[in-house]
């Protein structure tokens, strides 16, 4: 029970700088999408780009993230020797990539058809290698237990995007606007979408100057057996990485190639994209999950056979998980002012894209199966198979129903590979899951939200507060079944005053 205090703990640390963070570049969502119309496509550039950004960034890390927890704690190797290693490795592959980018740099632009910007490429080529690098620092923090710096540099790099953002967006403009004379110099109105990708790269270089203590310090020494070692390990969890990310970008890069008329793509890809960002609160609650379950559970791993405490994490995660759907959900109404109205189009696959989500969360809780036993080749199993269902999904209907079924695609990709995983897992280390409880928790999220839609209350106030009594309702079913308030160390000490 120890265990799963210190989990949550820590899960509610990152969480704070998931969320936090999170809820703080959400307000560009209403910036972007007010300043960029949903006509324009401007917003369909942004998330084409980003998904490139994020595709390449899994192949620059090299599953090199996971890999490092993995040999730092275990027996007999040397923490920072590894950490060296996974330094020299990760920011040679991305300082290869950068150069490589710009050497080619038209080329890569023609191709993706960006011809006109091929700076929007040049750009971005600097935020992934950078980024890439980074990862490896930020795991090094979670590793040493530093929540607390972790947290300042990546709410500090938020604060500092957003404050750009908005000098560019909206400051300029009105100076533009009003005073001309103290922005012509530097300052193109016409440039909109330019300014988001300038600022990344600002955000980015502060990031990497604040993490120089982690980056001296000790020797960067390569050792050739351990190096081997690592990337033995972590190649497999590249390839699924590279598919996984892949199941969750590749509607937003292929999208555009997928109709006749790539500006309409560009379009629809915007509305899709602003709309799912409502639904990325599940993502949140996921990431900061992850921050803290991945070093908890490699910890964990030498202390002995732990598969209780993975069970009744899942069970957790799942209930938690359920709990933000409903929330989100439930409060839509509110919600969907997030995004400009032309977005609102796309509100219809909000709970689609957080049932995905759900999914996926599940999914990573299992991964954890394979990784403990040295059996990473099942990863890239399981991803190509949920990025060829994804893929085929969506090349053969979204031209006939468009980015609703770029929705229900991510479910059935990954609800294919979080059986196929289950299964398997259950015969190479089989962890005993209460199933019977987690589908009563389903069960029960499916009536309510079934209830909260289709009882049909006009006023949004009353609507507002009938979906709360049904929220409450729930957590008190949890609160009596599986979080008895006695047990809550607040309440409890209340109680025994």
């Amino acid at each position: 029970m120890a265990g799963l205090k210190s989990l949550a703990k820590d899960t509610a640390f990152y969480g704070l700088s998931s969320i936090v963070g999170k809820f703080l570049n959400y307000l560009l969502v209403p910036l972007y999408t007010g300043v960029l119309s949903a006509a324009s496509g401007g917003y369909g550039v942004v998330s084409n780009v980003y998904a490139w950004v994020a595709l390449i960034m899994v192949f620059l890390t090299f599953g090199m993230e996971t890999g490092f927890f993995r040999f730092a704690n275990k027996s007999g190797e040397e923490p920072m020797k590894v950490y060296a290693n996974s330094l020299i490795f990760v920011g040679g592959l991305s300082l290869l990539f950068m150069v490589l980018c710009f050497l080619g740099l038209n080329p890569i632009a023609s191709f993706l058809e960006y011809g006109d910007h091929p700076e929007y490429i040049g750009m971005m080529a600097v935020v992934i290698a950078l980024d890439s690098f980074l990862c490896i620092p930020y795991a090094y923090l979670r590793y040493k237990k530093r929540p607390v710096k972790f947290v300042f540099i990546r709410l500090l790099s938020i604060v500092i995007n957003i404050a750009m953002n908005l000098f560019f967006l909206l400051l300029c403009p009105w100076l533009h606007l009003h005073h001309p004379g103290m922005v012509d110099w530097f300052y193109d109105p016409n440039y909109l979408v330019g300014y988001i990708f300038v600022t990344n790269v600002i955000t980015s270089v502060i990031q990497l100057f604040c993490f120089i203590p982690e980056l001296h310090g000790f020797r960067y020494r390569i050792d050739k057996p351990l190096m081997k070692r690592m990337i033995v390990y972590s190649f497999p969890i590249l390839i699924f990485g590279l598919v996984g990310i892949l199941n969750q970008t590749v509607d937003k890069i292929i999208y555009p190639f997928l109709f006749a008329d790539r500006q309409e793509g560009l379009v629809q890809l915007g509305i899709y994209s602003a709309a799912t960002k409502i639904a990325m609160v599940m993502a949140m609650f996921t990431q900061a999950f992850r921050y803290a379950y991945e070093p908890f559970v490699f910890g964990k791993d030498h202390e002995g056979d732990n598969r209780g405490m993975y069970a009744s994490a899942m069970k957790y995660f799942l209930i938690f998980s359920l709990l933000a759907f409903l929330s989100v959900m439930f409060y839509l109404d509110l919600l969907k002012y997030m995004v400009a109205r032309d977005y609102w189009a796309g509100l219809s696959v909000v709970a689609i894209v957080i049932g995905a989500e759900i999914l996926k969360g599940v999914y990573f809780n299992l991964s954890f199966w394979y990784k403990l036993i040295d059996e990473t080749r099942w990863g890239a199993y399981f991803s190509l198979i949920g990025c060829a269902i994804i893929v085929a999904m969506n090349v053969f209907l979204v031209p006939v129903y468009g980015y609703i079924a770029s929705a229900w695609a991510s479910v059935a990709g990954y609800g294919v590979i979080t059986l196929l995983s289950y299964w398997i897992g259950q015969k190479k280390y089989p962890i005993h899951y209460n199933l019977k409880d987690m589908g009563a928790y389903v069960l029960l999220t499916l009536v309510l939200y079934l209830i909260g839609y289709y009882i049909p209350i006009d006023h949004v106030v009353l609507r507002l507060a009938f979906r709360t009594a049904l929220l409450v309702l729930f957590i008190a079913y949890v609160v009596k079944k599986d979080l008895p308030l006695n047990q809550i160390p607040i309440v409890k000490r209340f109680f025994k005053k």
